[in-house]
């Protein structure tokens, strides 16, 4: 029975355990029941306070919002009432000066009635006056109106004609001064050599049986040589010297050459005299070109054309009087590049086109036409910029100069040919410009006699008093210097002075 009642008293203990555990466990539950209803009271109750919070803020907001609305209705309100007032008080302007204009305008009217009758009076007094006058004078009043236009027309002449000189005459001044400073300049700052040049070159012999070498028997070897370089050989002007003549430089300066190694090599026949003429005329292109480049590393030029390079070394076997025009061209290169500088302008351009000035002179064998215009289409042809192709075109005048640089170009190329030195002339041809000076001076209308001066420099000029008047003479100047400076080539200026004298002689008796 024992172990019966054991295990029923185990089972009686494990109900009772199961039952205390669940009434533990329904304490439990209910207790966090009763957190979790106090937890949800709780934030219930703050999301009422917060509610209420906003609710009052948002209020308060709308309370200031509506009030600020109100008092900006009221500033609006109160500022359409003084616009208002504003208005009427300028409406009743508008009427008020309206009234006044109307006024103003029938006073007006009332005047201009009065004004017509008084016209009306005044062209009728006019008119009486004036047939008064007519029958006074006895002309008409347009022979009068003729006069006095006459006489107007005389004295604006005259007042013209003085403030013209006036003006031409402080004109030349400043030009003078500023053309004379710049030029100076110039010419202090660059220094030339002298060039002393002919139509003929002289080999000299070292012993005098040469000269029978060359002439060859019964003078093959001299008609031979004459014959390929087309120059005149002259045995026997000048001692112990071969002189060969030639007005073409080229010519001459290939004959010189050739002579110089036919010497120096000893054999002198036919046969050898054409090789030697024909070696070097086809190293005279390398030359030319060599001449070329170096006038232009000279004065500074880059980028010129290879055909331009090879015209411009041609001028080194040319020349103006005794003057090198290679050298003639670097000095105008130079000398326009350094007024350029003085004035402010580009020296680049000015050296460029002086530079290349003269280029047409190579060619004056082969195309027609001033040199200048044939020097300018080449360069144009060859892509040179038109400031440059105007510079050489209009350094004599042949075109109307645009821009500075053909002006500059024609100053600097006087300089370089008018220094003494650098260019000597004839007596033939000094007496020709004195003669043309005083056949230009002595066709013009008034004139008795004139004289050219100082070397070519001055032409004086004596006129009727009784032809030409104050101002005449000074139009007579101007006129007789512009036609100097279209008909006459020389260096430098001429000055032009024209002189009017009245004597008056009574005798004593």
């Amino acid at each position: 029975m024992t172990p019966v009642l054991n295990i029923l008293g185990g089972a009686v203990c494990a109900v009772a355990g199961a039952g205390v555990c669940a009434m533990i466990l329904n304490s439990k539950s209910r207790r966090r029941e009763d957190a979790r209803r106090r937890e949800a009271d709780t934030k219930i109750e703050l999301s009422r306070n917060i509610a209420a919070l906003e609710v009052a803020q948002l209020r308060t907001q709308l309370e200031s919002s509506t009030s600020t609305q109100r008092q900006e209705l009221n500033d609006h309100e109160k500022r359409l009432t003084e616009r208002e007032s504003l208005l009427n008080s300028q409406f009743a302007r508008i009427i008020q000066t309206e009234d006044e204009l109307k006024q103003q305008r029938e006073s007006l009217e009332r005047k201009n009635a009065e004004l017509d009758v008084t016209k009306q009076e005044f062209a009728a007094l006019t008119l009486q006056r004036r047939q008064q006058l007519e029958k006074i004078s006895h002309i008409t009043i347009d022979e009068a109106r003729i006069q006095f236009l006459k006489a107007v027309e005389q004295e604006s002449l005259a007042d013209a004609a003085n403030i013209s000189r006036h003006i031409l005459e402080d004109a030349k001044v400043r030009a003078e001064e500023k053309a004379r400073k710049v030029i100076v300049t110039a010419i202090q700052r660059y220094a030339g050599k002298q060039t002393f040049e002919s139509s003929s070159a002289t080999i000299i012999l070292e012993s005098p049986e040469l000269k029978g070498r060359i002439i060859g028997r019964e003078g093959r070897n001299i008609r031979a040589f004459e014959n390929a370089t087309g120059v005149t050989v002259l045995i026997d002007d000048e001692p112990g010297a071969v002189i060969l003549s030639a007005f073409d430089p080229v010519r001459r300066e290939i004959a010189r050459e050739a002579m110089a190694r036919l010497i120096a090599d000893g054999r002198i026949h036919p046969t050898r005299i054409e090789e030697a003429v024909h070696a070097v005329k086809s190293e005279m292109d390398e030359t030319i070109v060599r001449k070329g480049e170096e006038a232009a590393e000279r004065v500074g030029v880059a980028m010129l054309n290879p055909e331009i390079v090879k015209v411009l070394g041609k001028l080194f076997f040319r020349q103006s009087f005794t003057q090198n025009l290679l050298d003639h061209s670097v000095e105008v290169a130079q000398l326009a590049g350094l007024m350029a500088d003085e004035l402010g302008l580009d020296s680049a351009i000015a050296r460029r086109a002086g530079l290349l000035h003269d280029i047409g002179k190579a060619l004056s064998h082969e195309v027609e036409g001033p040199h200048a215009i044939v020097g300018a289409d080449l360069i144009k042809r060859h892509g040179e910029a038109d400031a440059i192709v105007n510079g050489v075109a209009s350094h004599h005048n042949e075109v109307a100069p645009v821009g500075p640089w053909g002006i500059l170009v024609s100053a600097a190329d006087a300089v370089s040919a008018s220094r003494p030195g650098a260019r000597s002339e004839s007596m033939t041809t000094y007496l020709k410009r004195v003669e043309g000076l005083e056949k230009i001076g002595n066709g013009f209308e008034g004139v008795e006699k004139c004289f050219a001066l100082q070397a070519g420099r001055e032409l004086r000029v004596f006129v009727q008093p009784q032809s030409v008047d104050d101002d005449g003479a000074f139009a007579l100047a101007r006129n007789i210097a512009a036609k100097i400076e279209s008909e006459l080539s020389y260096p430098g200026q001429i000055r032009v002075t024209v002189i009017r004298e009245t004597r008056c002689v009574e005798v004593a008796k």
